[in-house]
């Protein structure tokens, strides 16, 4: 979703800047709601990682040996959830590339094995197939998302007519790595001008009409607010005139750097509440001066009609409420999962990566998917959590490691 759900929790949107760094956490607390200690380490050395020269993957970060499976606090239900989803995963986990450095393909074939016919809990299922291991501090923070609905048309109508856009033919992806070694792994997008590579159009350009007549339209919606937090989502549901839903997911986006508006907002005293409720309202109230913030954020979602399983995150599988995470593939693998215990206790327990997202950038930074719903959009609107992470690795993996 955030790649196939641009990820970005509308927490993320209002304090996207925390992504780069958090702050030493409270004592995290259990699902439960009782406090405990901060996660456990296997020695010293967690809190000091030794550093090296490429801090840009898990791998340079640099990990440690974290604690035992079996002794971590886990809701055992969403742990079963969780072992479904890493189910679901597995296909793509055993030939994906890993971009953390931590697995190669082969240690996972083990566990996607016994997980086919496993039969006893989820958390004796991970404790008997991984370790765990912390990257960096293991401090983490994380945000959430959701799958919005919001109301729509198939064809313009009088109060539906802001475009949903399909991914123009005319944008290009560009695999830089192609060009020079130093550029591996970096891409743009862009489109050819003449004989030039330039930017895609931005967020005001489309919206003023950029795209317009050129058949790239595959919905309306009723309120641009709402649709903008829906591409923030990446992923949504329009609900049509007739009762009918169509579902939408993320297509491509135009290449353009993401502004989260919350922050903006706030830094300028236009807000004081930056949840995704306290940015609406604002929006909703100055609908002109709404206008020009919301296309301060340049960047612009294109999406696609989805009729199956959905909605699906980067690695192409369906996102599952309370079991999927969008995550830094270079410091997190997709497919593995992650503990979380944090300082509020509706992300505590253990999740899957299986989605990306343009805000979700460096070491233990975790979105959190919540499904759909108003249960939903409450948590994952006001979702702003610090605490600690821990990664679960096949045995293999750990081993080779060194751990």
């Amino acid at each position: 979703m955030k790649r196939a759900l641009f990820t970005l929790g509308l927490s993320a949107l209002t304090l996207s800047a925390c992504a780069s760094g958090v702050t030493p956490h409270a004592s995290p607390v259990t699902p439960s709601g009782a406090m405990v200690a901060s996660p456990p380490v296997a020695d010293k050395a967690a809190a000091q990682p030794v550093p090296t020269r490429d801090v840009t993957t898990a791998a340079g970060l640099g990990v440690v040996r974290g604690p035992q499976i079996a002794t971590l606090q886990v809701d055992a239900r969403k742990a079963a959830l969780a072992m479904d989803s890493f189910r679901t995963s597995c296909p793509g986990l055993v030939r994906r590339t890993d971009n953390s450095g931590l697995t190669q393909n082969s240690d996972w074939v083990a566990a996607c094995d016994a997980v086919k016919t496993w039969t006893n809990d989820a958390i004796s299922f991970f404790a008997e197939h991984m370790d765990t291991v912390q990257v960096g501090t293991g401090r983490a923070f994380a945000t959430g998302y959701f799958e919005p609905e919001i109301a729509g048309c198939r064809t313009p109508q009088v109060g539906c007519d802001v475009p949903v856009y399909k991914r123009p033919p005319d944008l290009i992806d560009v695999d830089l790595g192609q060009f020079s070694d130093d550029l591996k792994g970096r891409n743009i997008r862009g489109k050819v001008s003449g004989a030039k590579f330039v930017q895609y159009d931005d967020r005001a350009m489309i919206e003023n009409g950029s795209l317009a007549g050129r058949g790239l339209e595959i919905a309306y919606a009723s309120d641009a607010v709402e649709f903008f937090f829906l591409q923030i989502q990446g992923s949504g549901r329009l609900k049509l005139p007739d009762g009918n839903v169509m579902r939408i997911g993320y297509d491509s986006q135009n290449g353009r750097g993401y502004t989260g508006i919350g922050r903006l907002m706030r830094d300028r005293g236009l807000i004081t509440d930056a949840s995704m409720q306290g940015i609406v309202a604002f929006l909703a109230a100055n609908p002109e001066e709404g206008r020009k913030i919301m296309q301060e954020n340049k960047s612009y979602i294109f999406f696609r009609e989805l009729t199956g399983a959905g909605p699906l995150g980067a690695m192409g599988y369906p996102v599952v409420g309370e079991a999927s995470i969008a995550v830094d593939v270079k410091f997190i693998p997709l497919g593995a999962p992650v503990w979380l215990s944090m300082d509020r206790a509706e992300p505590n327990g253990i999740w899957i990566a299986q989605d990306t997202g343009g805000a979700i950038k460096g070491a233990n930074r975790i979105d959190t998917f919540w499904g759909a719903g108003d249960r939903a959009r409450l948590i994952a609107g006001g979702m702003a959590a610090r605490g600690s992470a821990l990664l679960f690795l096949p045995k293999a993996a750990v081993a080779r490691l060194g751990l």
